[in-house]
C-alpha cells in the first residue's frame, strides 16, 4: 500500500520549494521531489551563474575601456579557472540558503530521486509508493539538440556543461542567436574567445521587432563577434584541432572550425519519465503539461508549474506560477495565467527590457496606436557613462491611452522597463508616467520624454 501525505511537489526550482513551505506551513504533510539539485534551471544552470559570468565579462570589457574615461590600466587578462571558482560560490551559497529552509520547514520531508506517476494520485520515489489528494508538477526542462549529421559524436557543450568550462575557448561557436546563445557570445568574447554565432533565422531573436534584432546585431558585431543568418544543412566532424562544422548561410557554403561548439537552439519539457499517461494528464504536441488558467492539468487535484507547462521559460514566470497557486488554495484570492504581463530581459551589455507587445504585432492587429522613439545616445546617464548604445522604445492604444509594449535597450533597460510593467498591470493611462517628475540624473527620467513624443503609428 502507498504511503499517504497530503501533498507532494515533484520538482524543486523556483515554484516547487516556496509552494512544499506553504503547503507544509498550512499544517499539510508534504513531499518535495527533487531528482537532481535544489533550485532548479536558475540557481544552478540558468539565471544566477550565467548572470555572475555576465557580471565578470563586464568588468573585463570596462577594465579594456579605462582610457575612455581617462584611466590608466595595464593589460587585461582573465583566470578562468577564478571565474568559475566566483560563479560556483554564488550558486553554492543559493543551494546552501535552500537546502536550509527546506531541511529546517515543519511537515515538510525533502526525498531526493526521480519521481513518476502509478496512477492519478500515486506517484512512486526510489522503489516507495506514496499517495496525496494535492499533486504539483514543477519539473522543469532541459536543453533540446537538434538531431544534426554528426552532431551525437561531437563534444558539444549545452547552457548546462557550459556551467563546467574553466578554460578559455579559442574559438567558441554558438548555434543558436536568440537568448542564452547572445549572452554567452558576448560574455565568452569579452573573456577573451573568438565567438560566432550561427542562427537559422533571418536575424538574432526573431520574436522581437526588426529594428530591436538590428541593433542587437549591431552590438555585437562591434565587439567583433561574427554572425551568420539563414543558416541550414548542418553537419559535424572531428578535426584535428577541434570541431568541423559545414553548413550553408543565405544560400552560401559556410566552413568553420571550432574549439568548442555551444548549442543553444531550445528546450524541451522534462516529462519523459513521469509517466504522465498513466495518470491521465494531459500534454501537448511538444510534450508540456496542458494547464488551465490556474495551472490545474486535466486530472482533478493535480496542478503543474514553471517551464513544464510550456508558457514563457523565466523564472520570474516560474515564481508568479507558484504565487497564483498559492493564491487560490490559501488566500481566496482569485488569480490567473491571464492576470500577468508578458515581460522579460535579455542580459547582454547594454541589456534589452521588454513588455507587452511589440510592434510588429500592434501593426498586425489594426488597431489605432501612437509610437516614441528616443536613442540612448539622447539620455544623459547614458552619455555620462560612455555608453549610448541602443534606443527605447514604446507603443500605446490612441483610444484609451493604455501602454500596449515598450522595448528597451540601453544602459539600465532591464531595471527601468519596470516602470512600464507596473503601468500596464495596474492599467492606467500613460499619462501617469508621463505628468510625473522623475529623479535627475537617471534614465528613467527620460521615460517622460520618450511619452511626451508619443505620435500615430502609420
Amino acid at each position: 500500500m502507498p504511503q499517504e501525505v497530503d501533498a507532494i511537489v515533484i520538482g524543486a526550482g523556483q515554484a516547487g520549494p516556496p509552494l512544499a513551505a506553504r503547503l507544509a506551513g498550512a499544517g499539510r504533510k508534504t513531499l518535495l521531489v527533487e531528482r537532481e539539485h535544489l533550485g532548479g534551471t536558475c540557481v544552478n544552470n540558468g539565471c544566477i551563474p550565467t548572470k555572475s559570468l555576465v557580471a565578470t565579462a563586464r568588468v573585463a570589457h570596462m577594465a579594456r575601456r579605462a582610457a575612455d574615461f581617462g584611466v590608466t590600466a595595464g593589460p587585461v587578462s582573465v583566470d578562468m579557472r577564478a571565474v568559475k571558482a566566483r560563479k560556483d560560490g554564488i550558486v553554492q551559497e543559493s543551494v546552501d540558503g535552500l537546502t536550509d529552509w527546506l531541511t529546517h520547514t515543519d511537515n515538510l520531508t525533502l526525498i531526493w530521486g526521480e519521481a513518476r506517476f502509478t496512477g492519478p494520485h500515486d506517484v512512486e520515489i526510489a522503489g516507495t509508493r506514496y499517495r496525496a489528494p494535492q499533486i504539483f508538477i514543477n519539473t522543469g526542462g532541459r536543453p533540446a539538440v537538434p538531431d544534426w549529421p554528426g552532431i551525437a559524436e561531437m563534444p558539444y557543450l549545452t547552457n548546462v556543461t557550459m556551467m563546467d568550462l574553466d578554460v578559455l575557448p579559442e574559438h567558441l561557436v554558438i548555434v543558436g542567436g536568440s537568448y542564452i546563445g547572445l549572452e554567452f557570445a558576448q560574455m565568452y568574447r569579452r573573456f577573451g574567445a573568438r565567438v560566432t554565432i550561427l542562427e537559422a533565422a533571418s536575424r538574432l531573436i526573431a520574436r522581437e521587432d526588426e529594428d530591436i534584432c538590428d541593433a542587437v546585431a549591431e552590438i555585437l558585431r562591434r565587439e567583433d563577434i561574427a554572425l551568420h543568418f539563414a543558416v541550414k544543412d548542418l553537419e559535424f566532424a572531428k578535426a584535428a584541432n577541434g570541431i568541423a562544422i559545414r553548413a550553408t548561410a543565405s544560400g552560401t557554403a559556410l566552413a568553420l572550425t571550432a574549439s568548442h561548439l555551444l548549442v543553444a537552439t531550445g528546450r524541451r519539457p522534462n516529462t519523459d519519465g513521469l509517466s504522465c499517461e498513466v495518470a491521465g494528464i494531459a500534454l501537448d504536441e511538444k510534450g508540456y503539461i496542458k494547464v488551465d488558467d490556474q495551472l490545474r492539468t486535466t486530472v482533478e487535484g493535480i496542478w503543474a508549474m514553471g517551464d513544464v507547462t510550456g508558457h514563457p521559460a523565466f523564472t520570474h514566470t516560474s515564481y508568479n506560477d507558484y504565487e497564483i497557486i498559492a493564491a487560490n488554495l490559501f488566500d481566496h484570492d482569485p488569480r490567473g495565467v491571464s492576470d500577468r504581463q508578458n515581460a522579460y530581459a535579455l542580459y547582454i551589455d547594454p541589456p534589452l527590457g521588454r513588455v507587452g507587445i511589440t510592434e510588429a504585432e500592434v501593426r498586425q492587429s489594426g488597431r489605432p496606436a501612437l509610437i516614441a522613439t528616443r536613442p540612448m545616445s539622447r539620455v544623459g546617464r547614458a552619455r555620462e557613462r560612455s555608453e549610448t548604445l541602443g534606443f527605447m522604445k514604446v507603443l500605446v492604444d490612441r483610444e484609451t491611452e493604455c501602454v500596449l509594449g515598450a522595448s528597451l535597450l540601453g544602459i539600465e533597460a532591464d531595471e527601468v522597463i519596470h516602470l512600464f510593467i507596473d503601468n500596464i498591470a495596474a492599467a492606467l493611462p500613460y499619462t501617469a508616467i508621463s505628468r510625473t517628475m522623475h529623479i535627475h540624473p537617471t534614465v528613467s527620467e527620460l521615460i517622460p520624454t520618450l511619452l511626451q513624443s508619443l505620435k500615430p503609428l502609420e
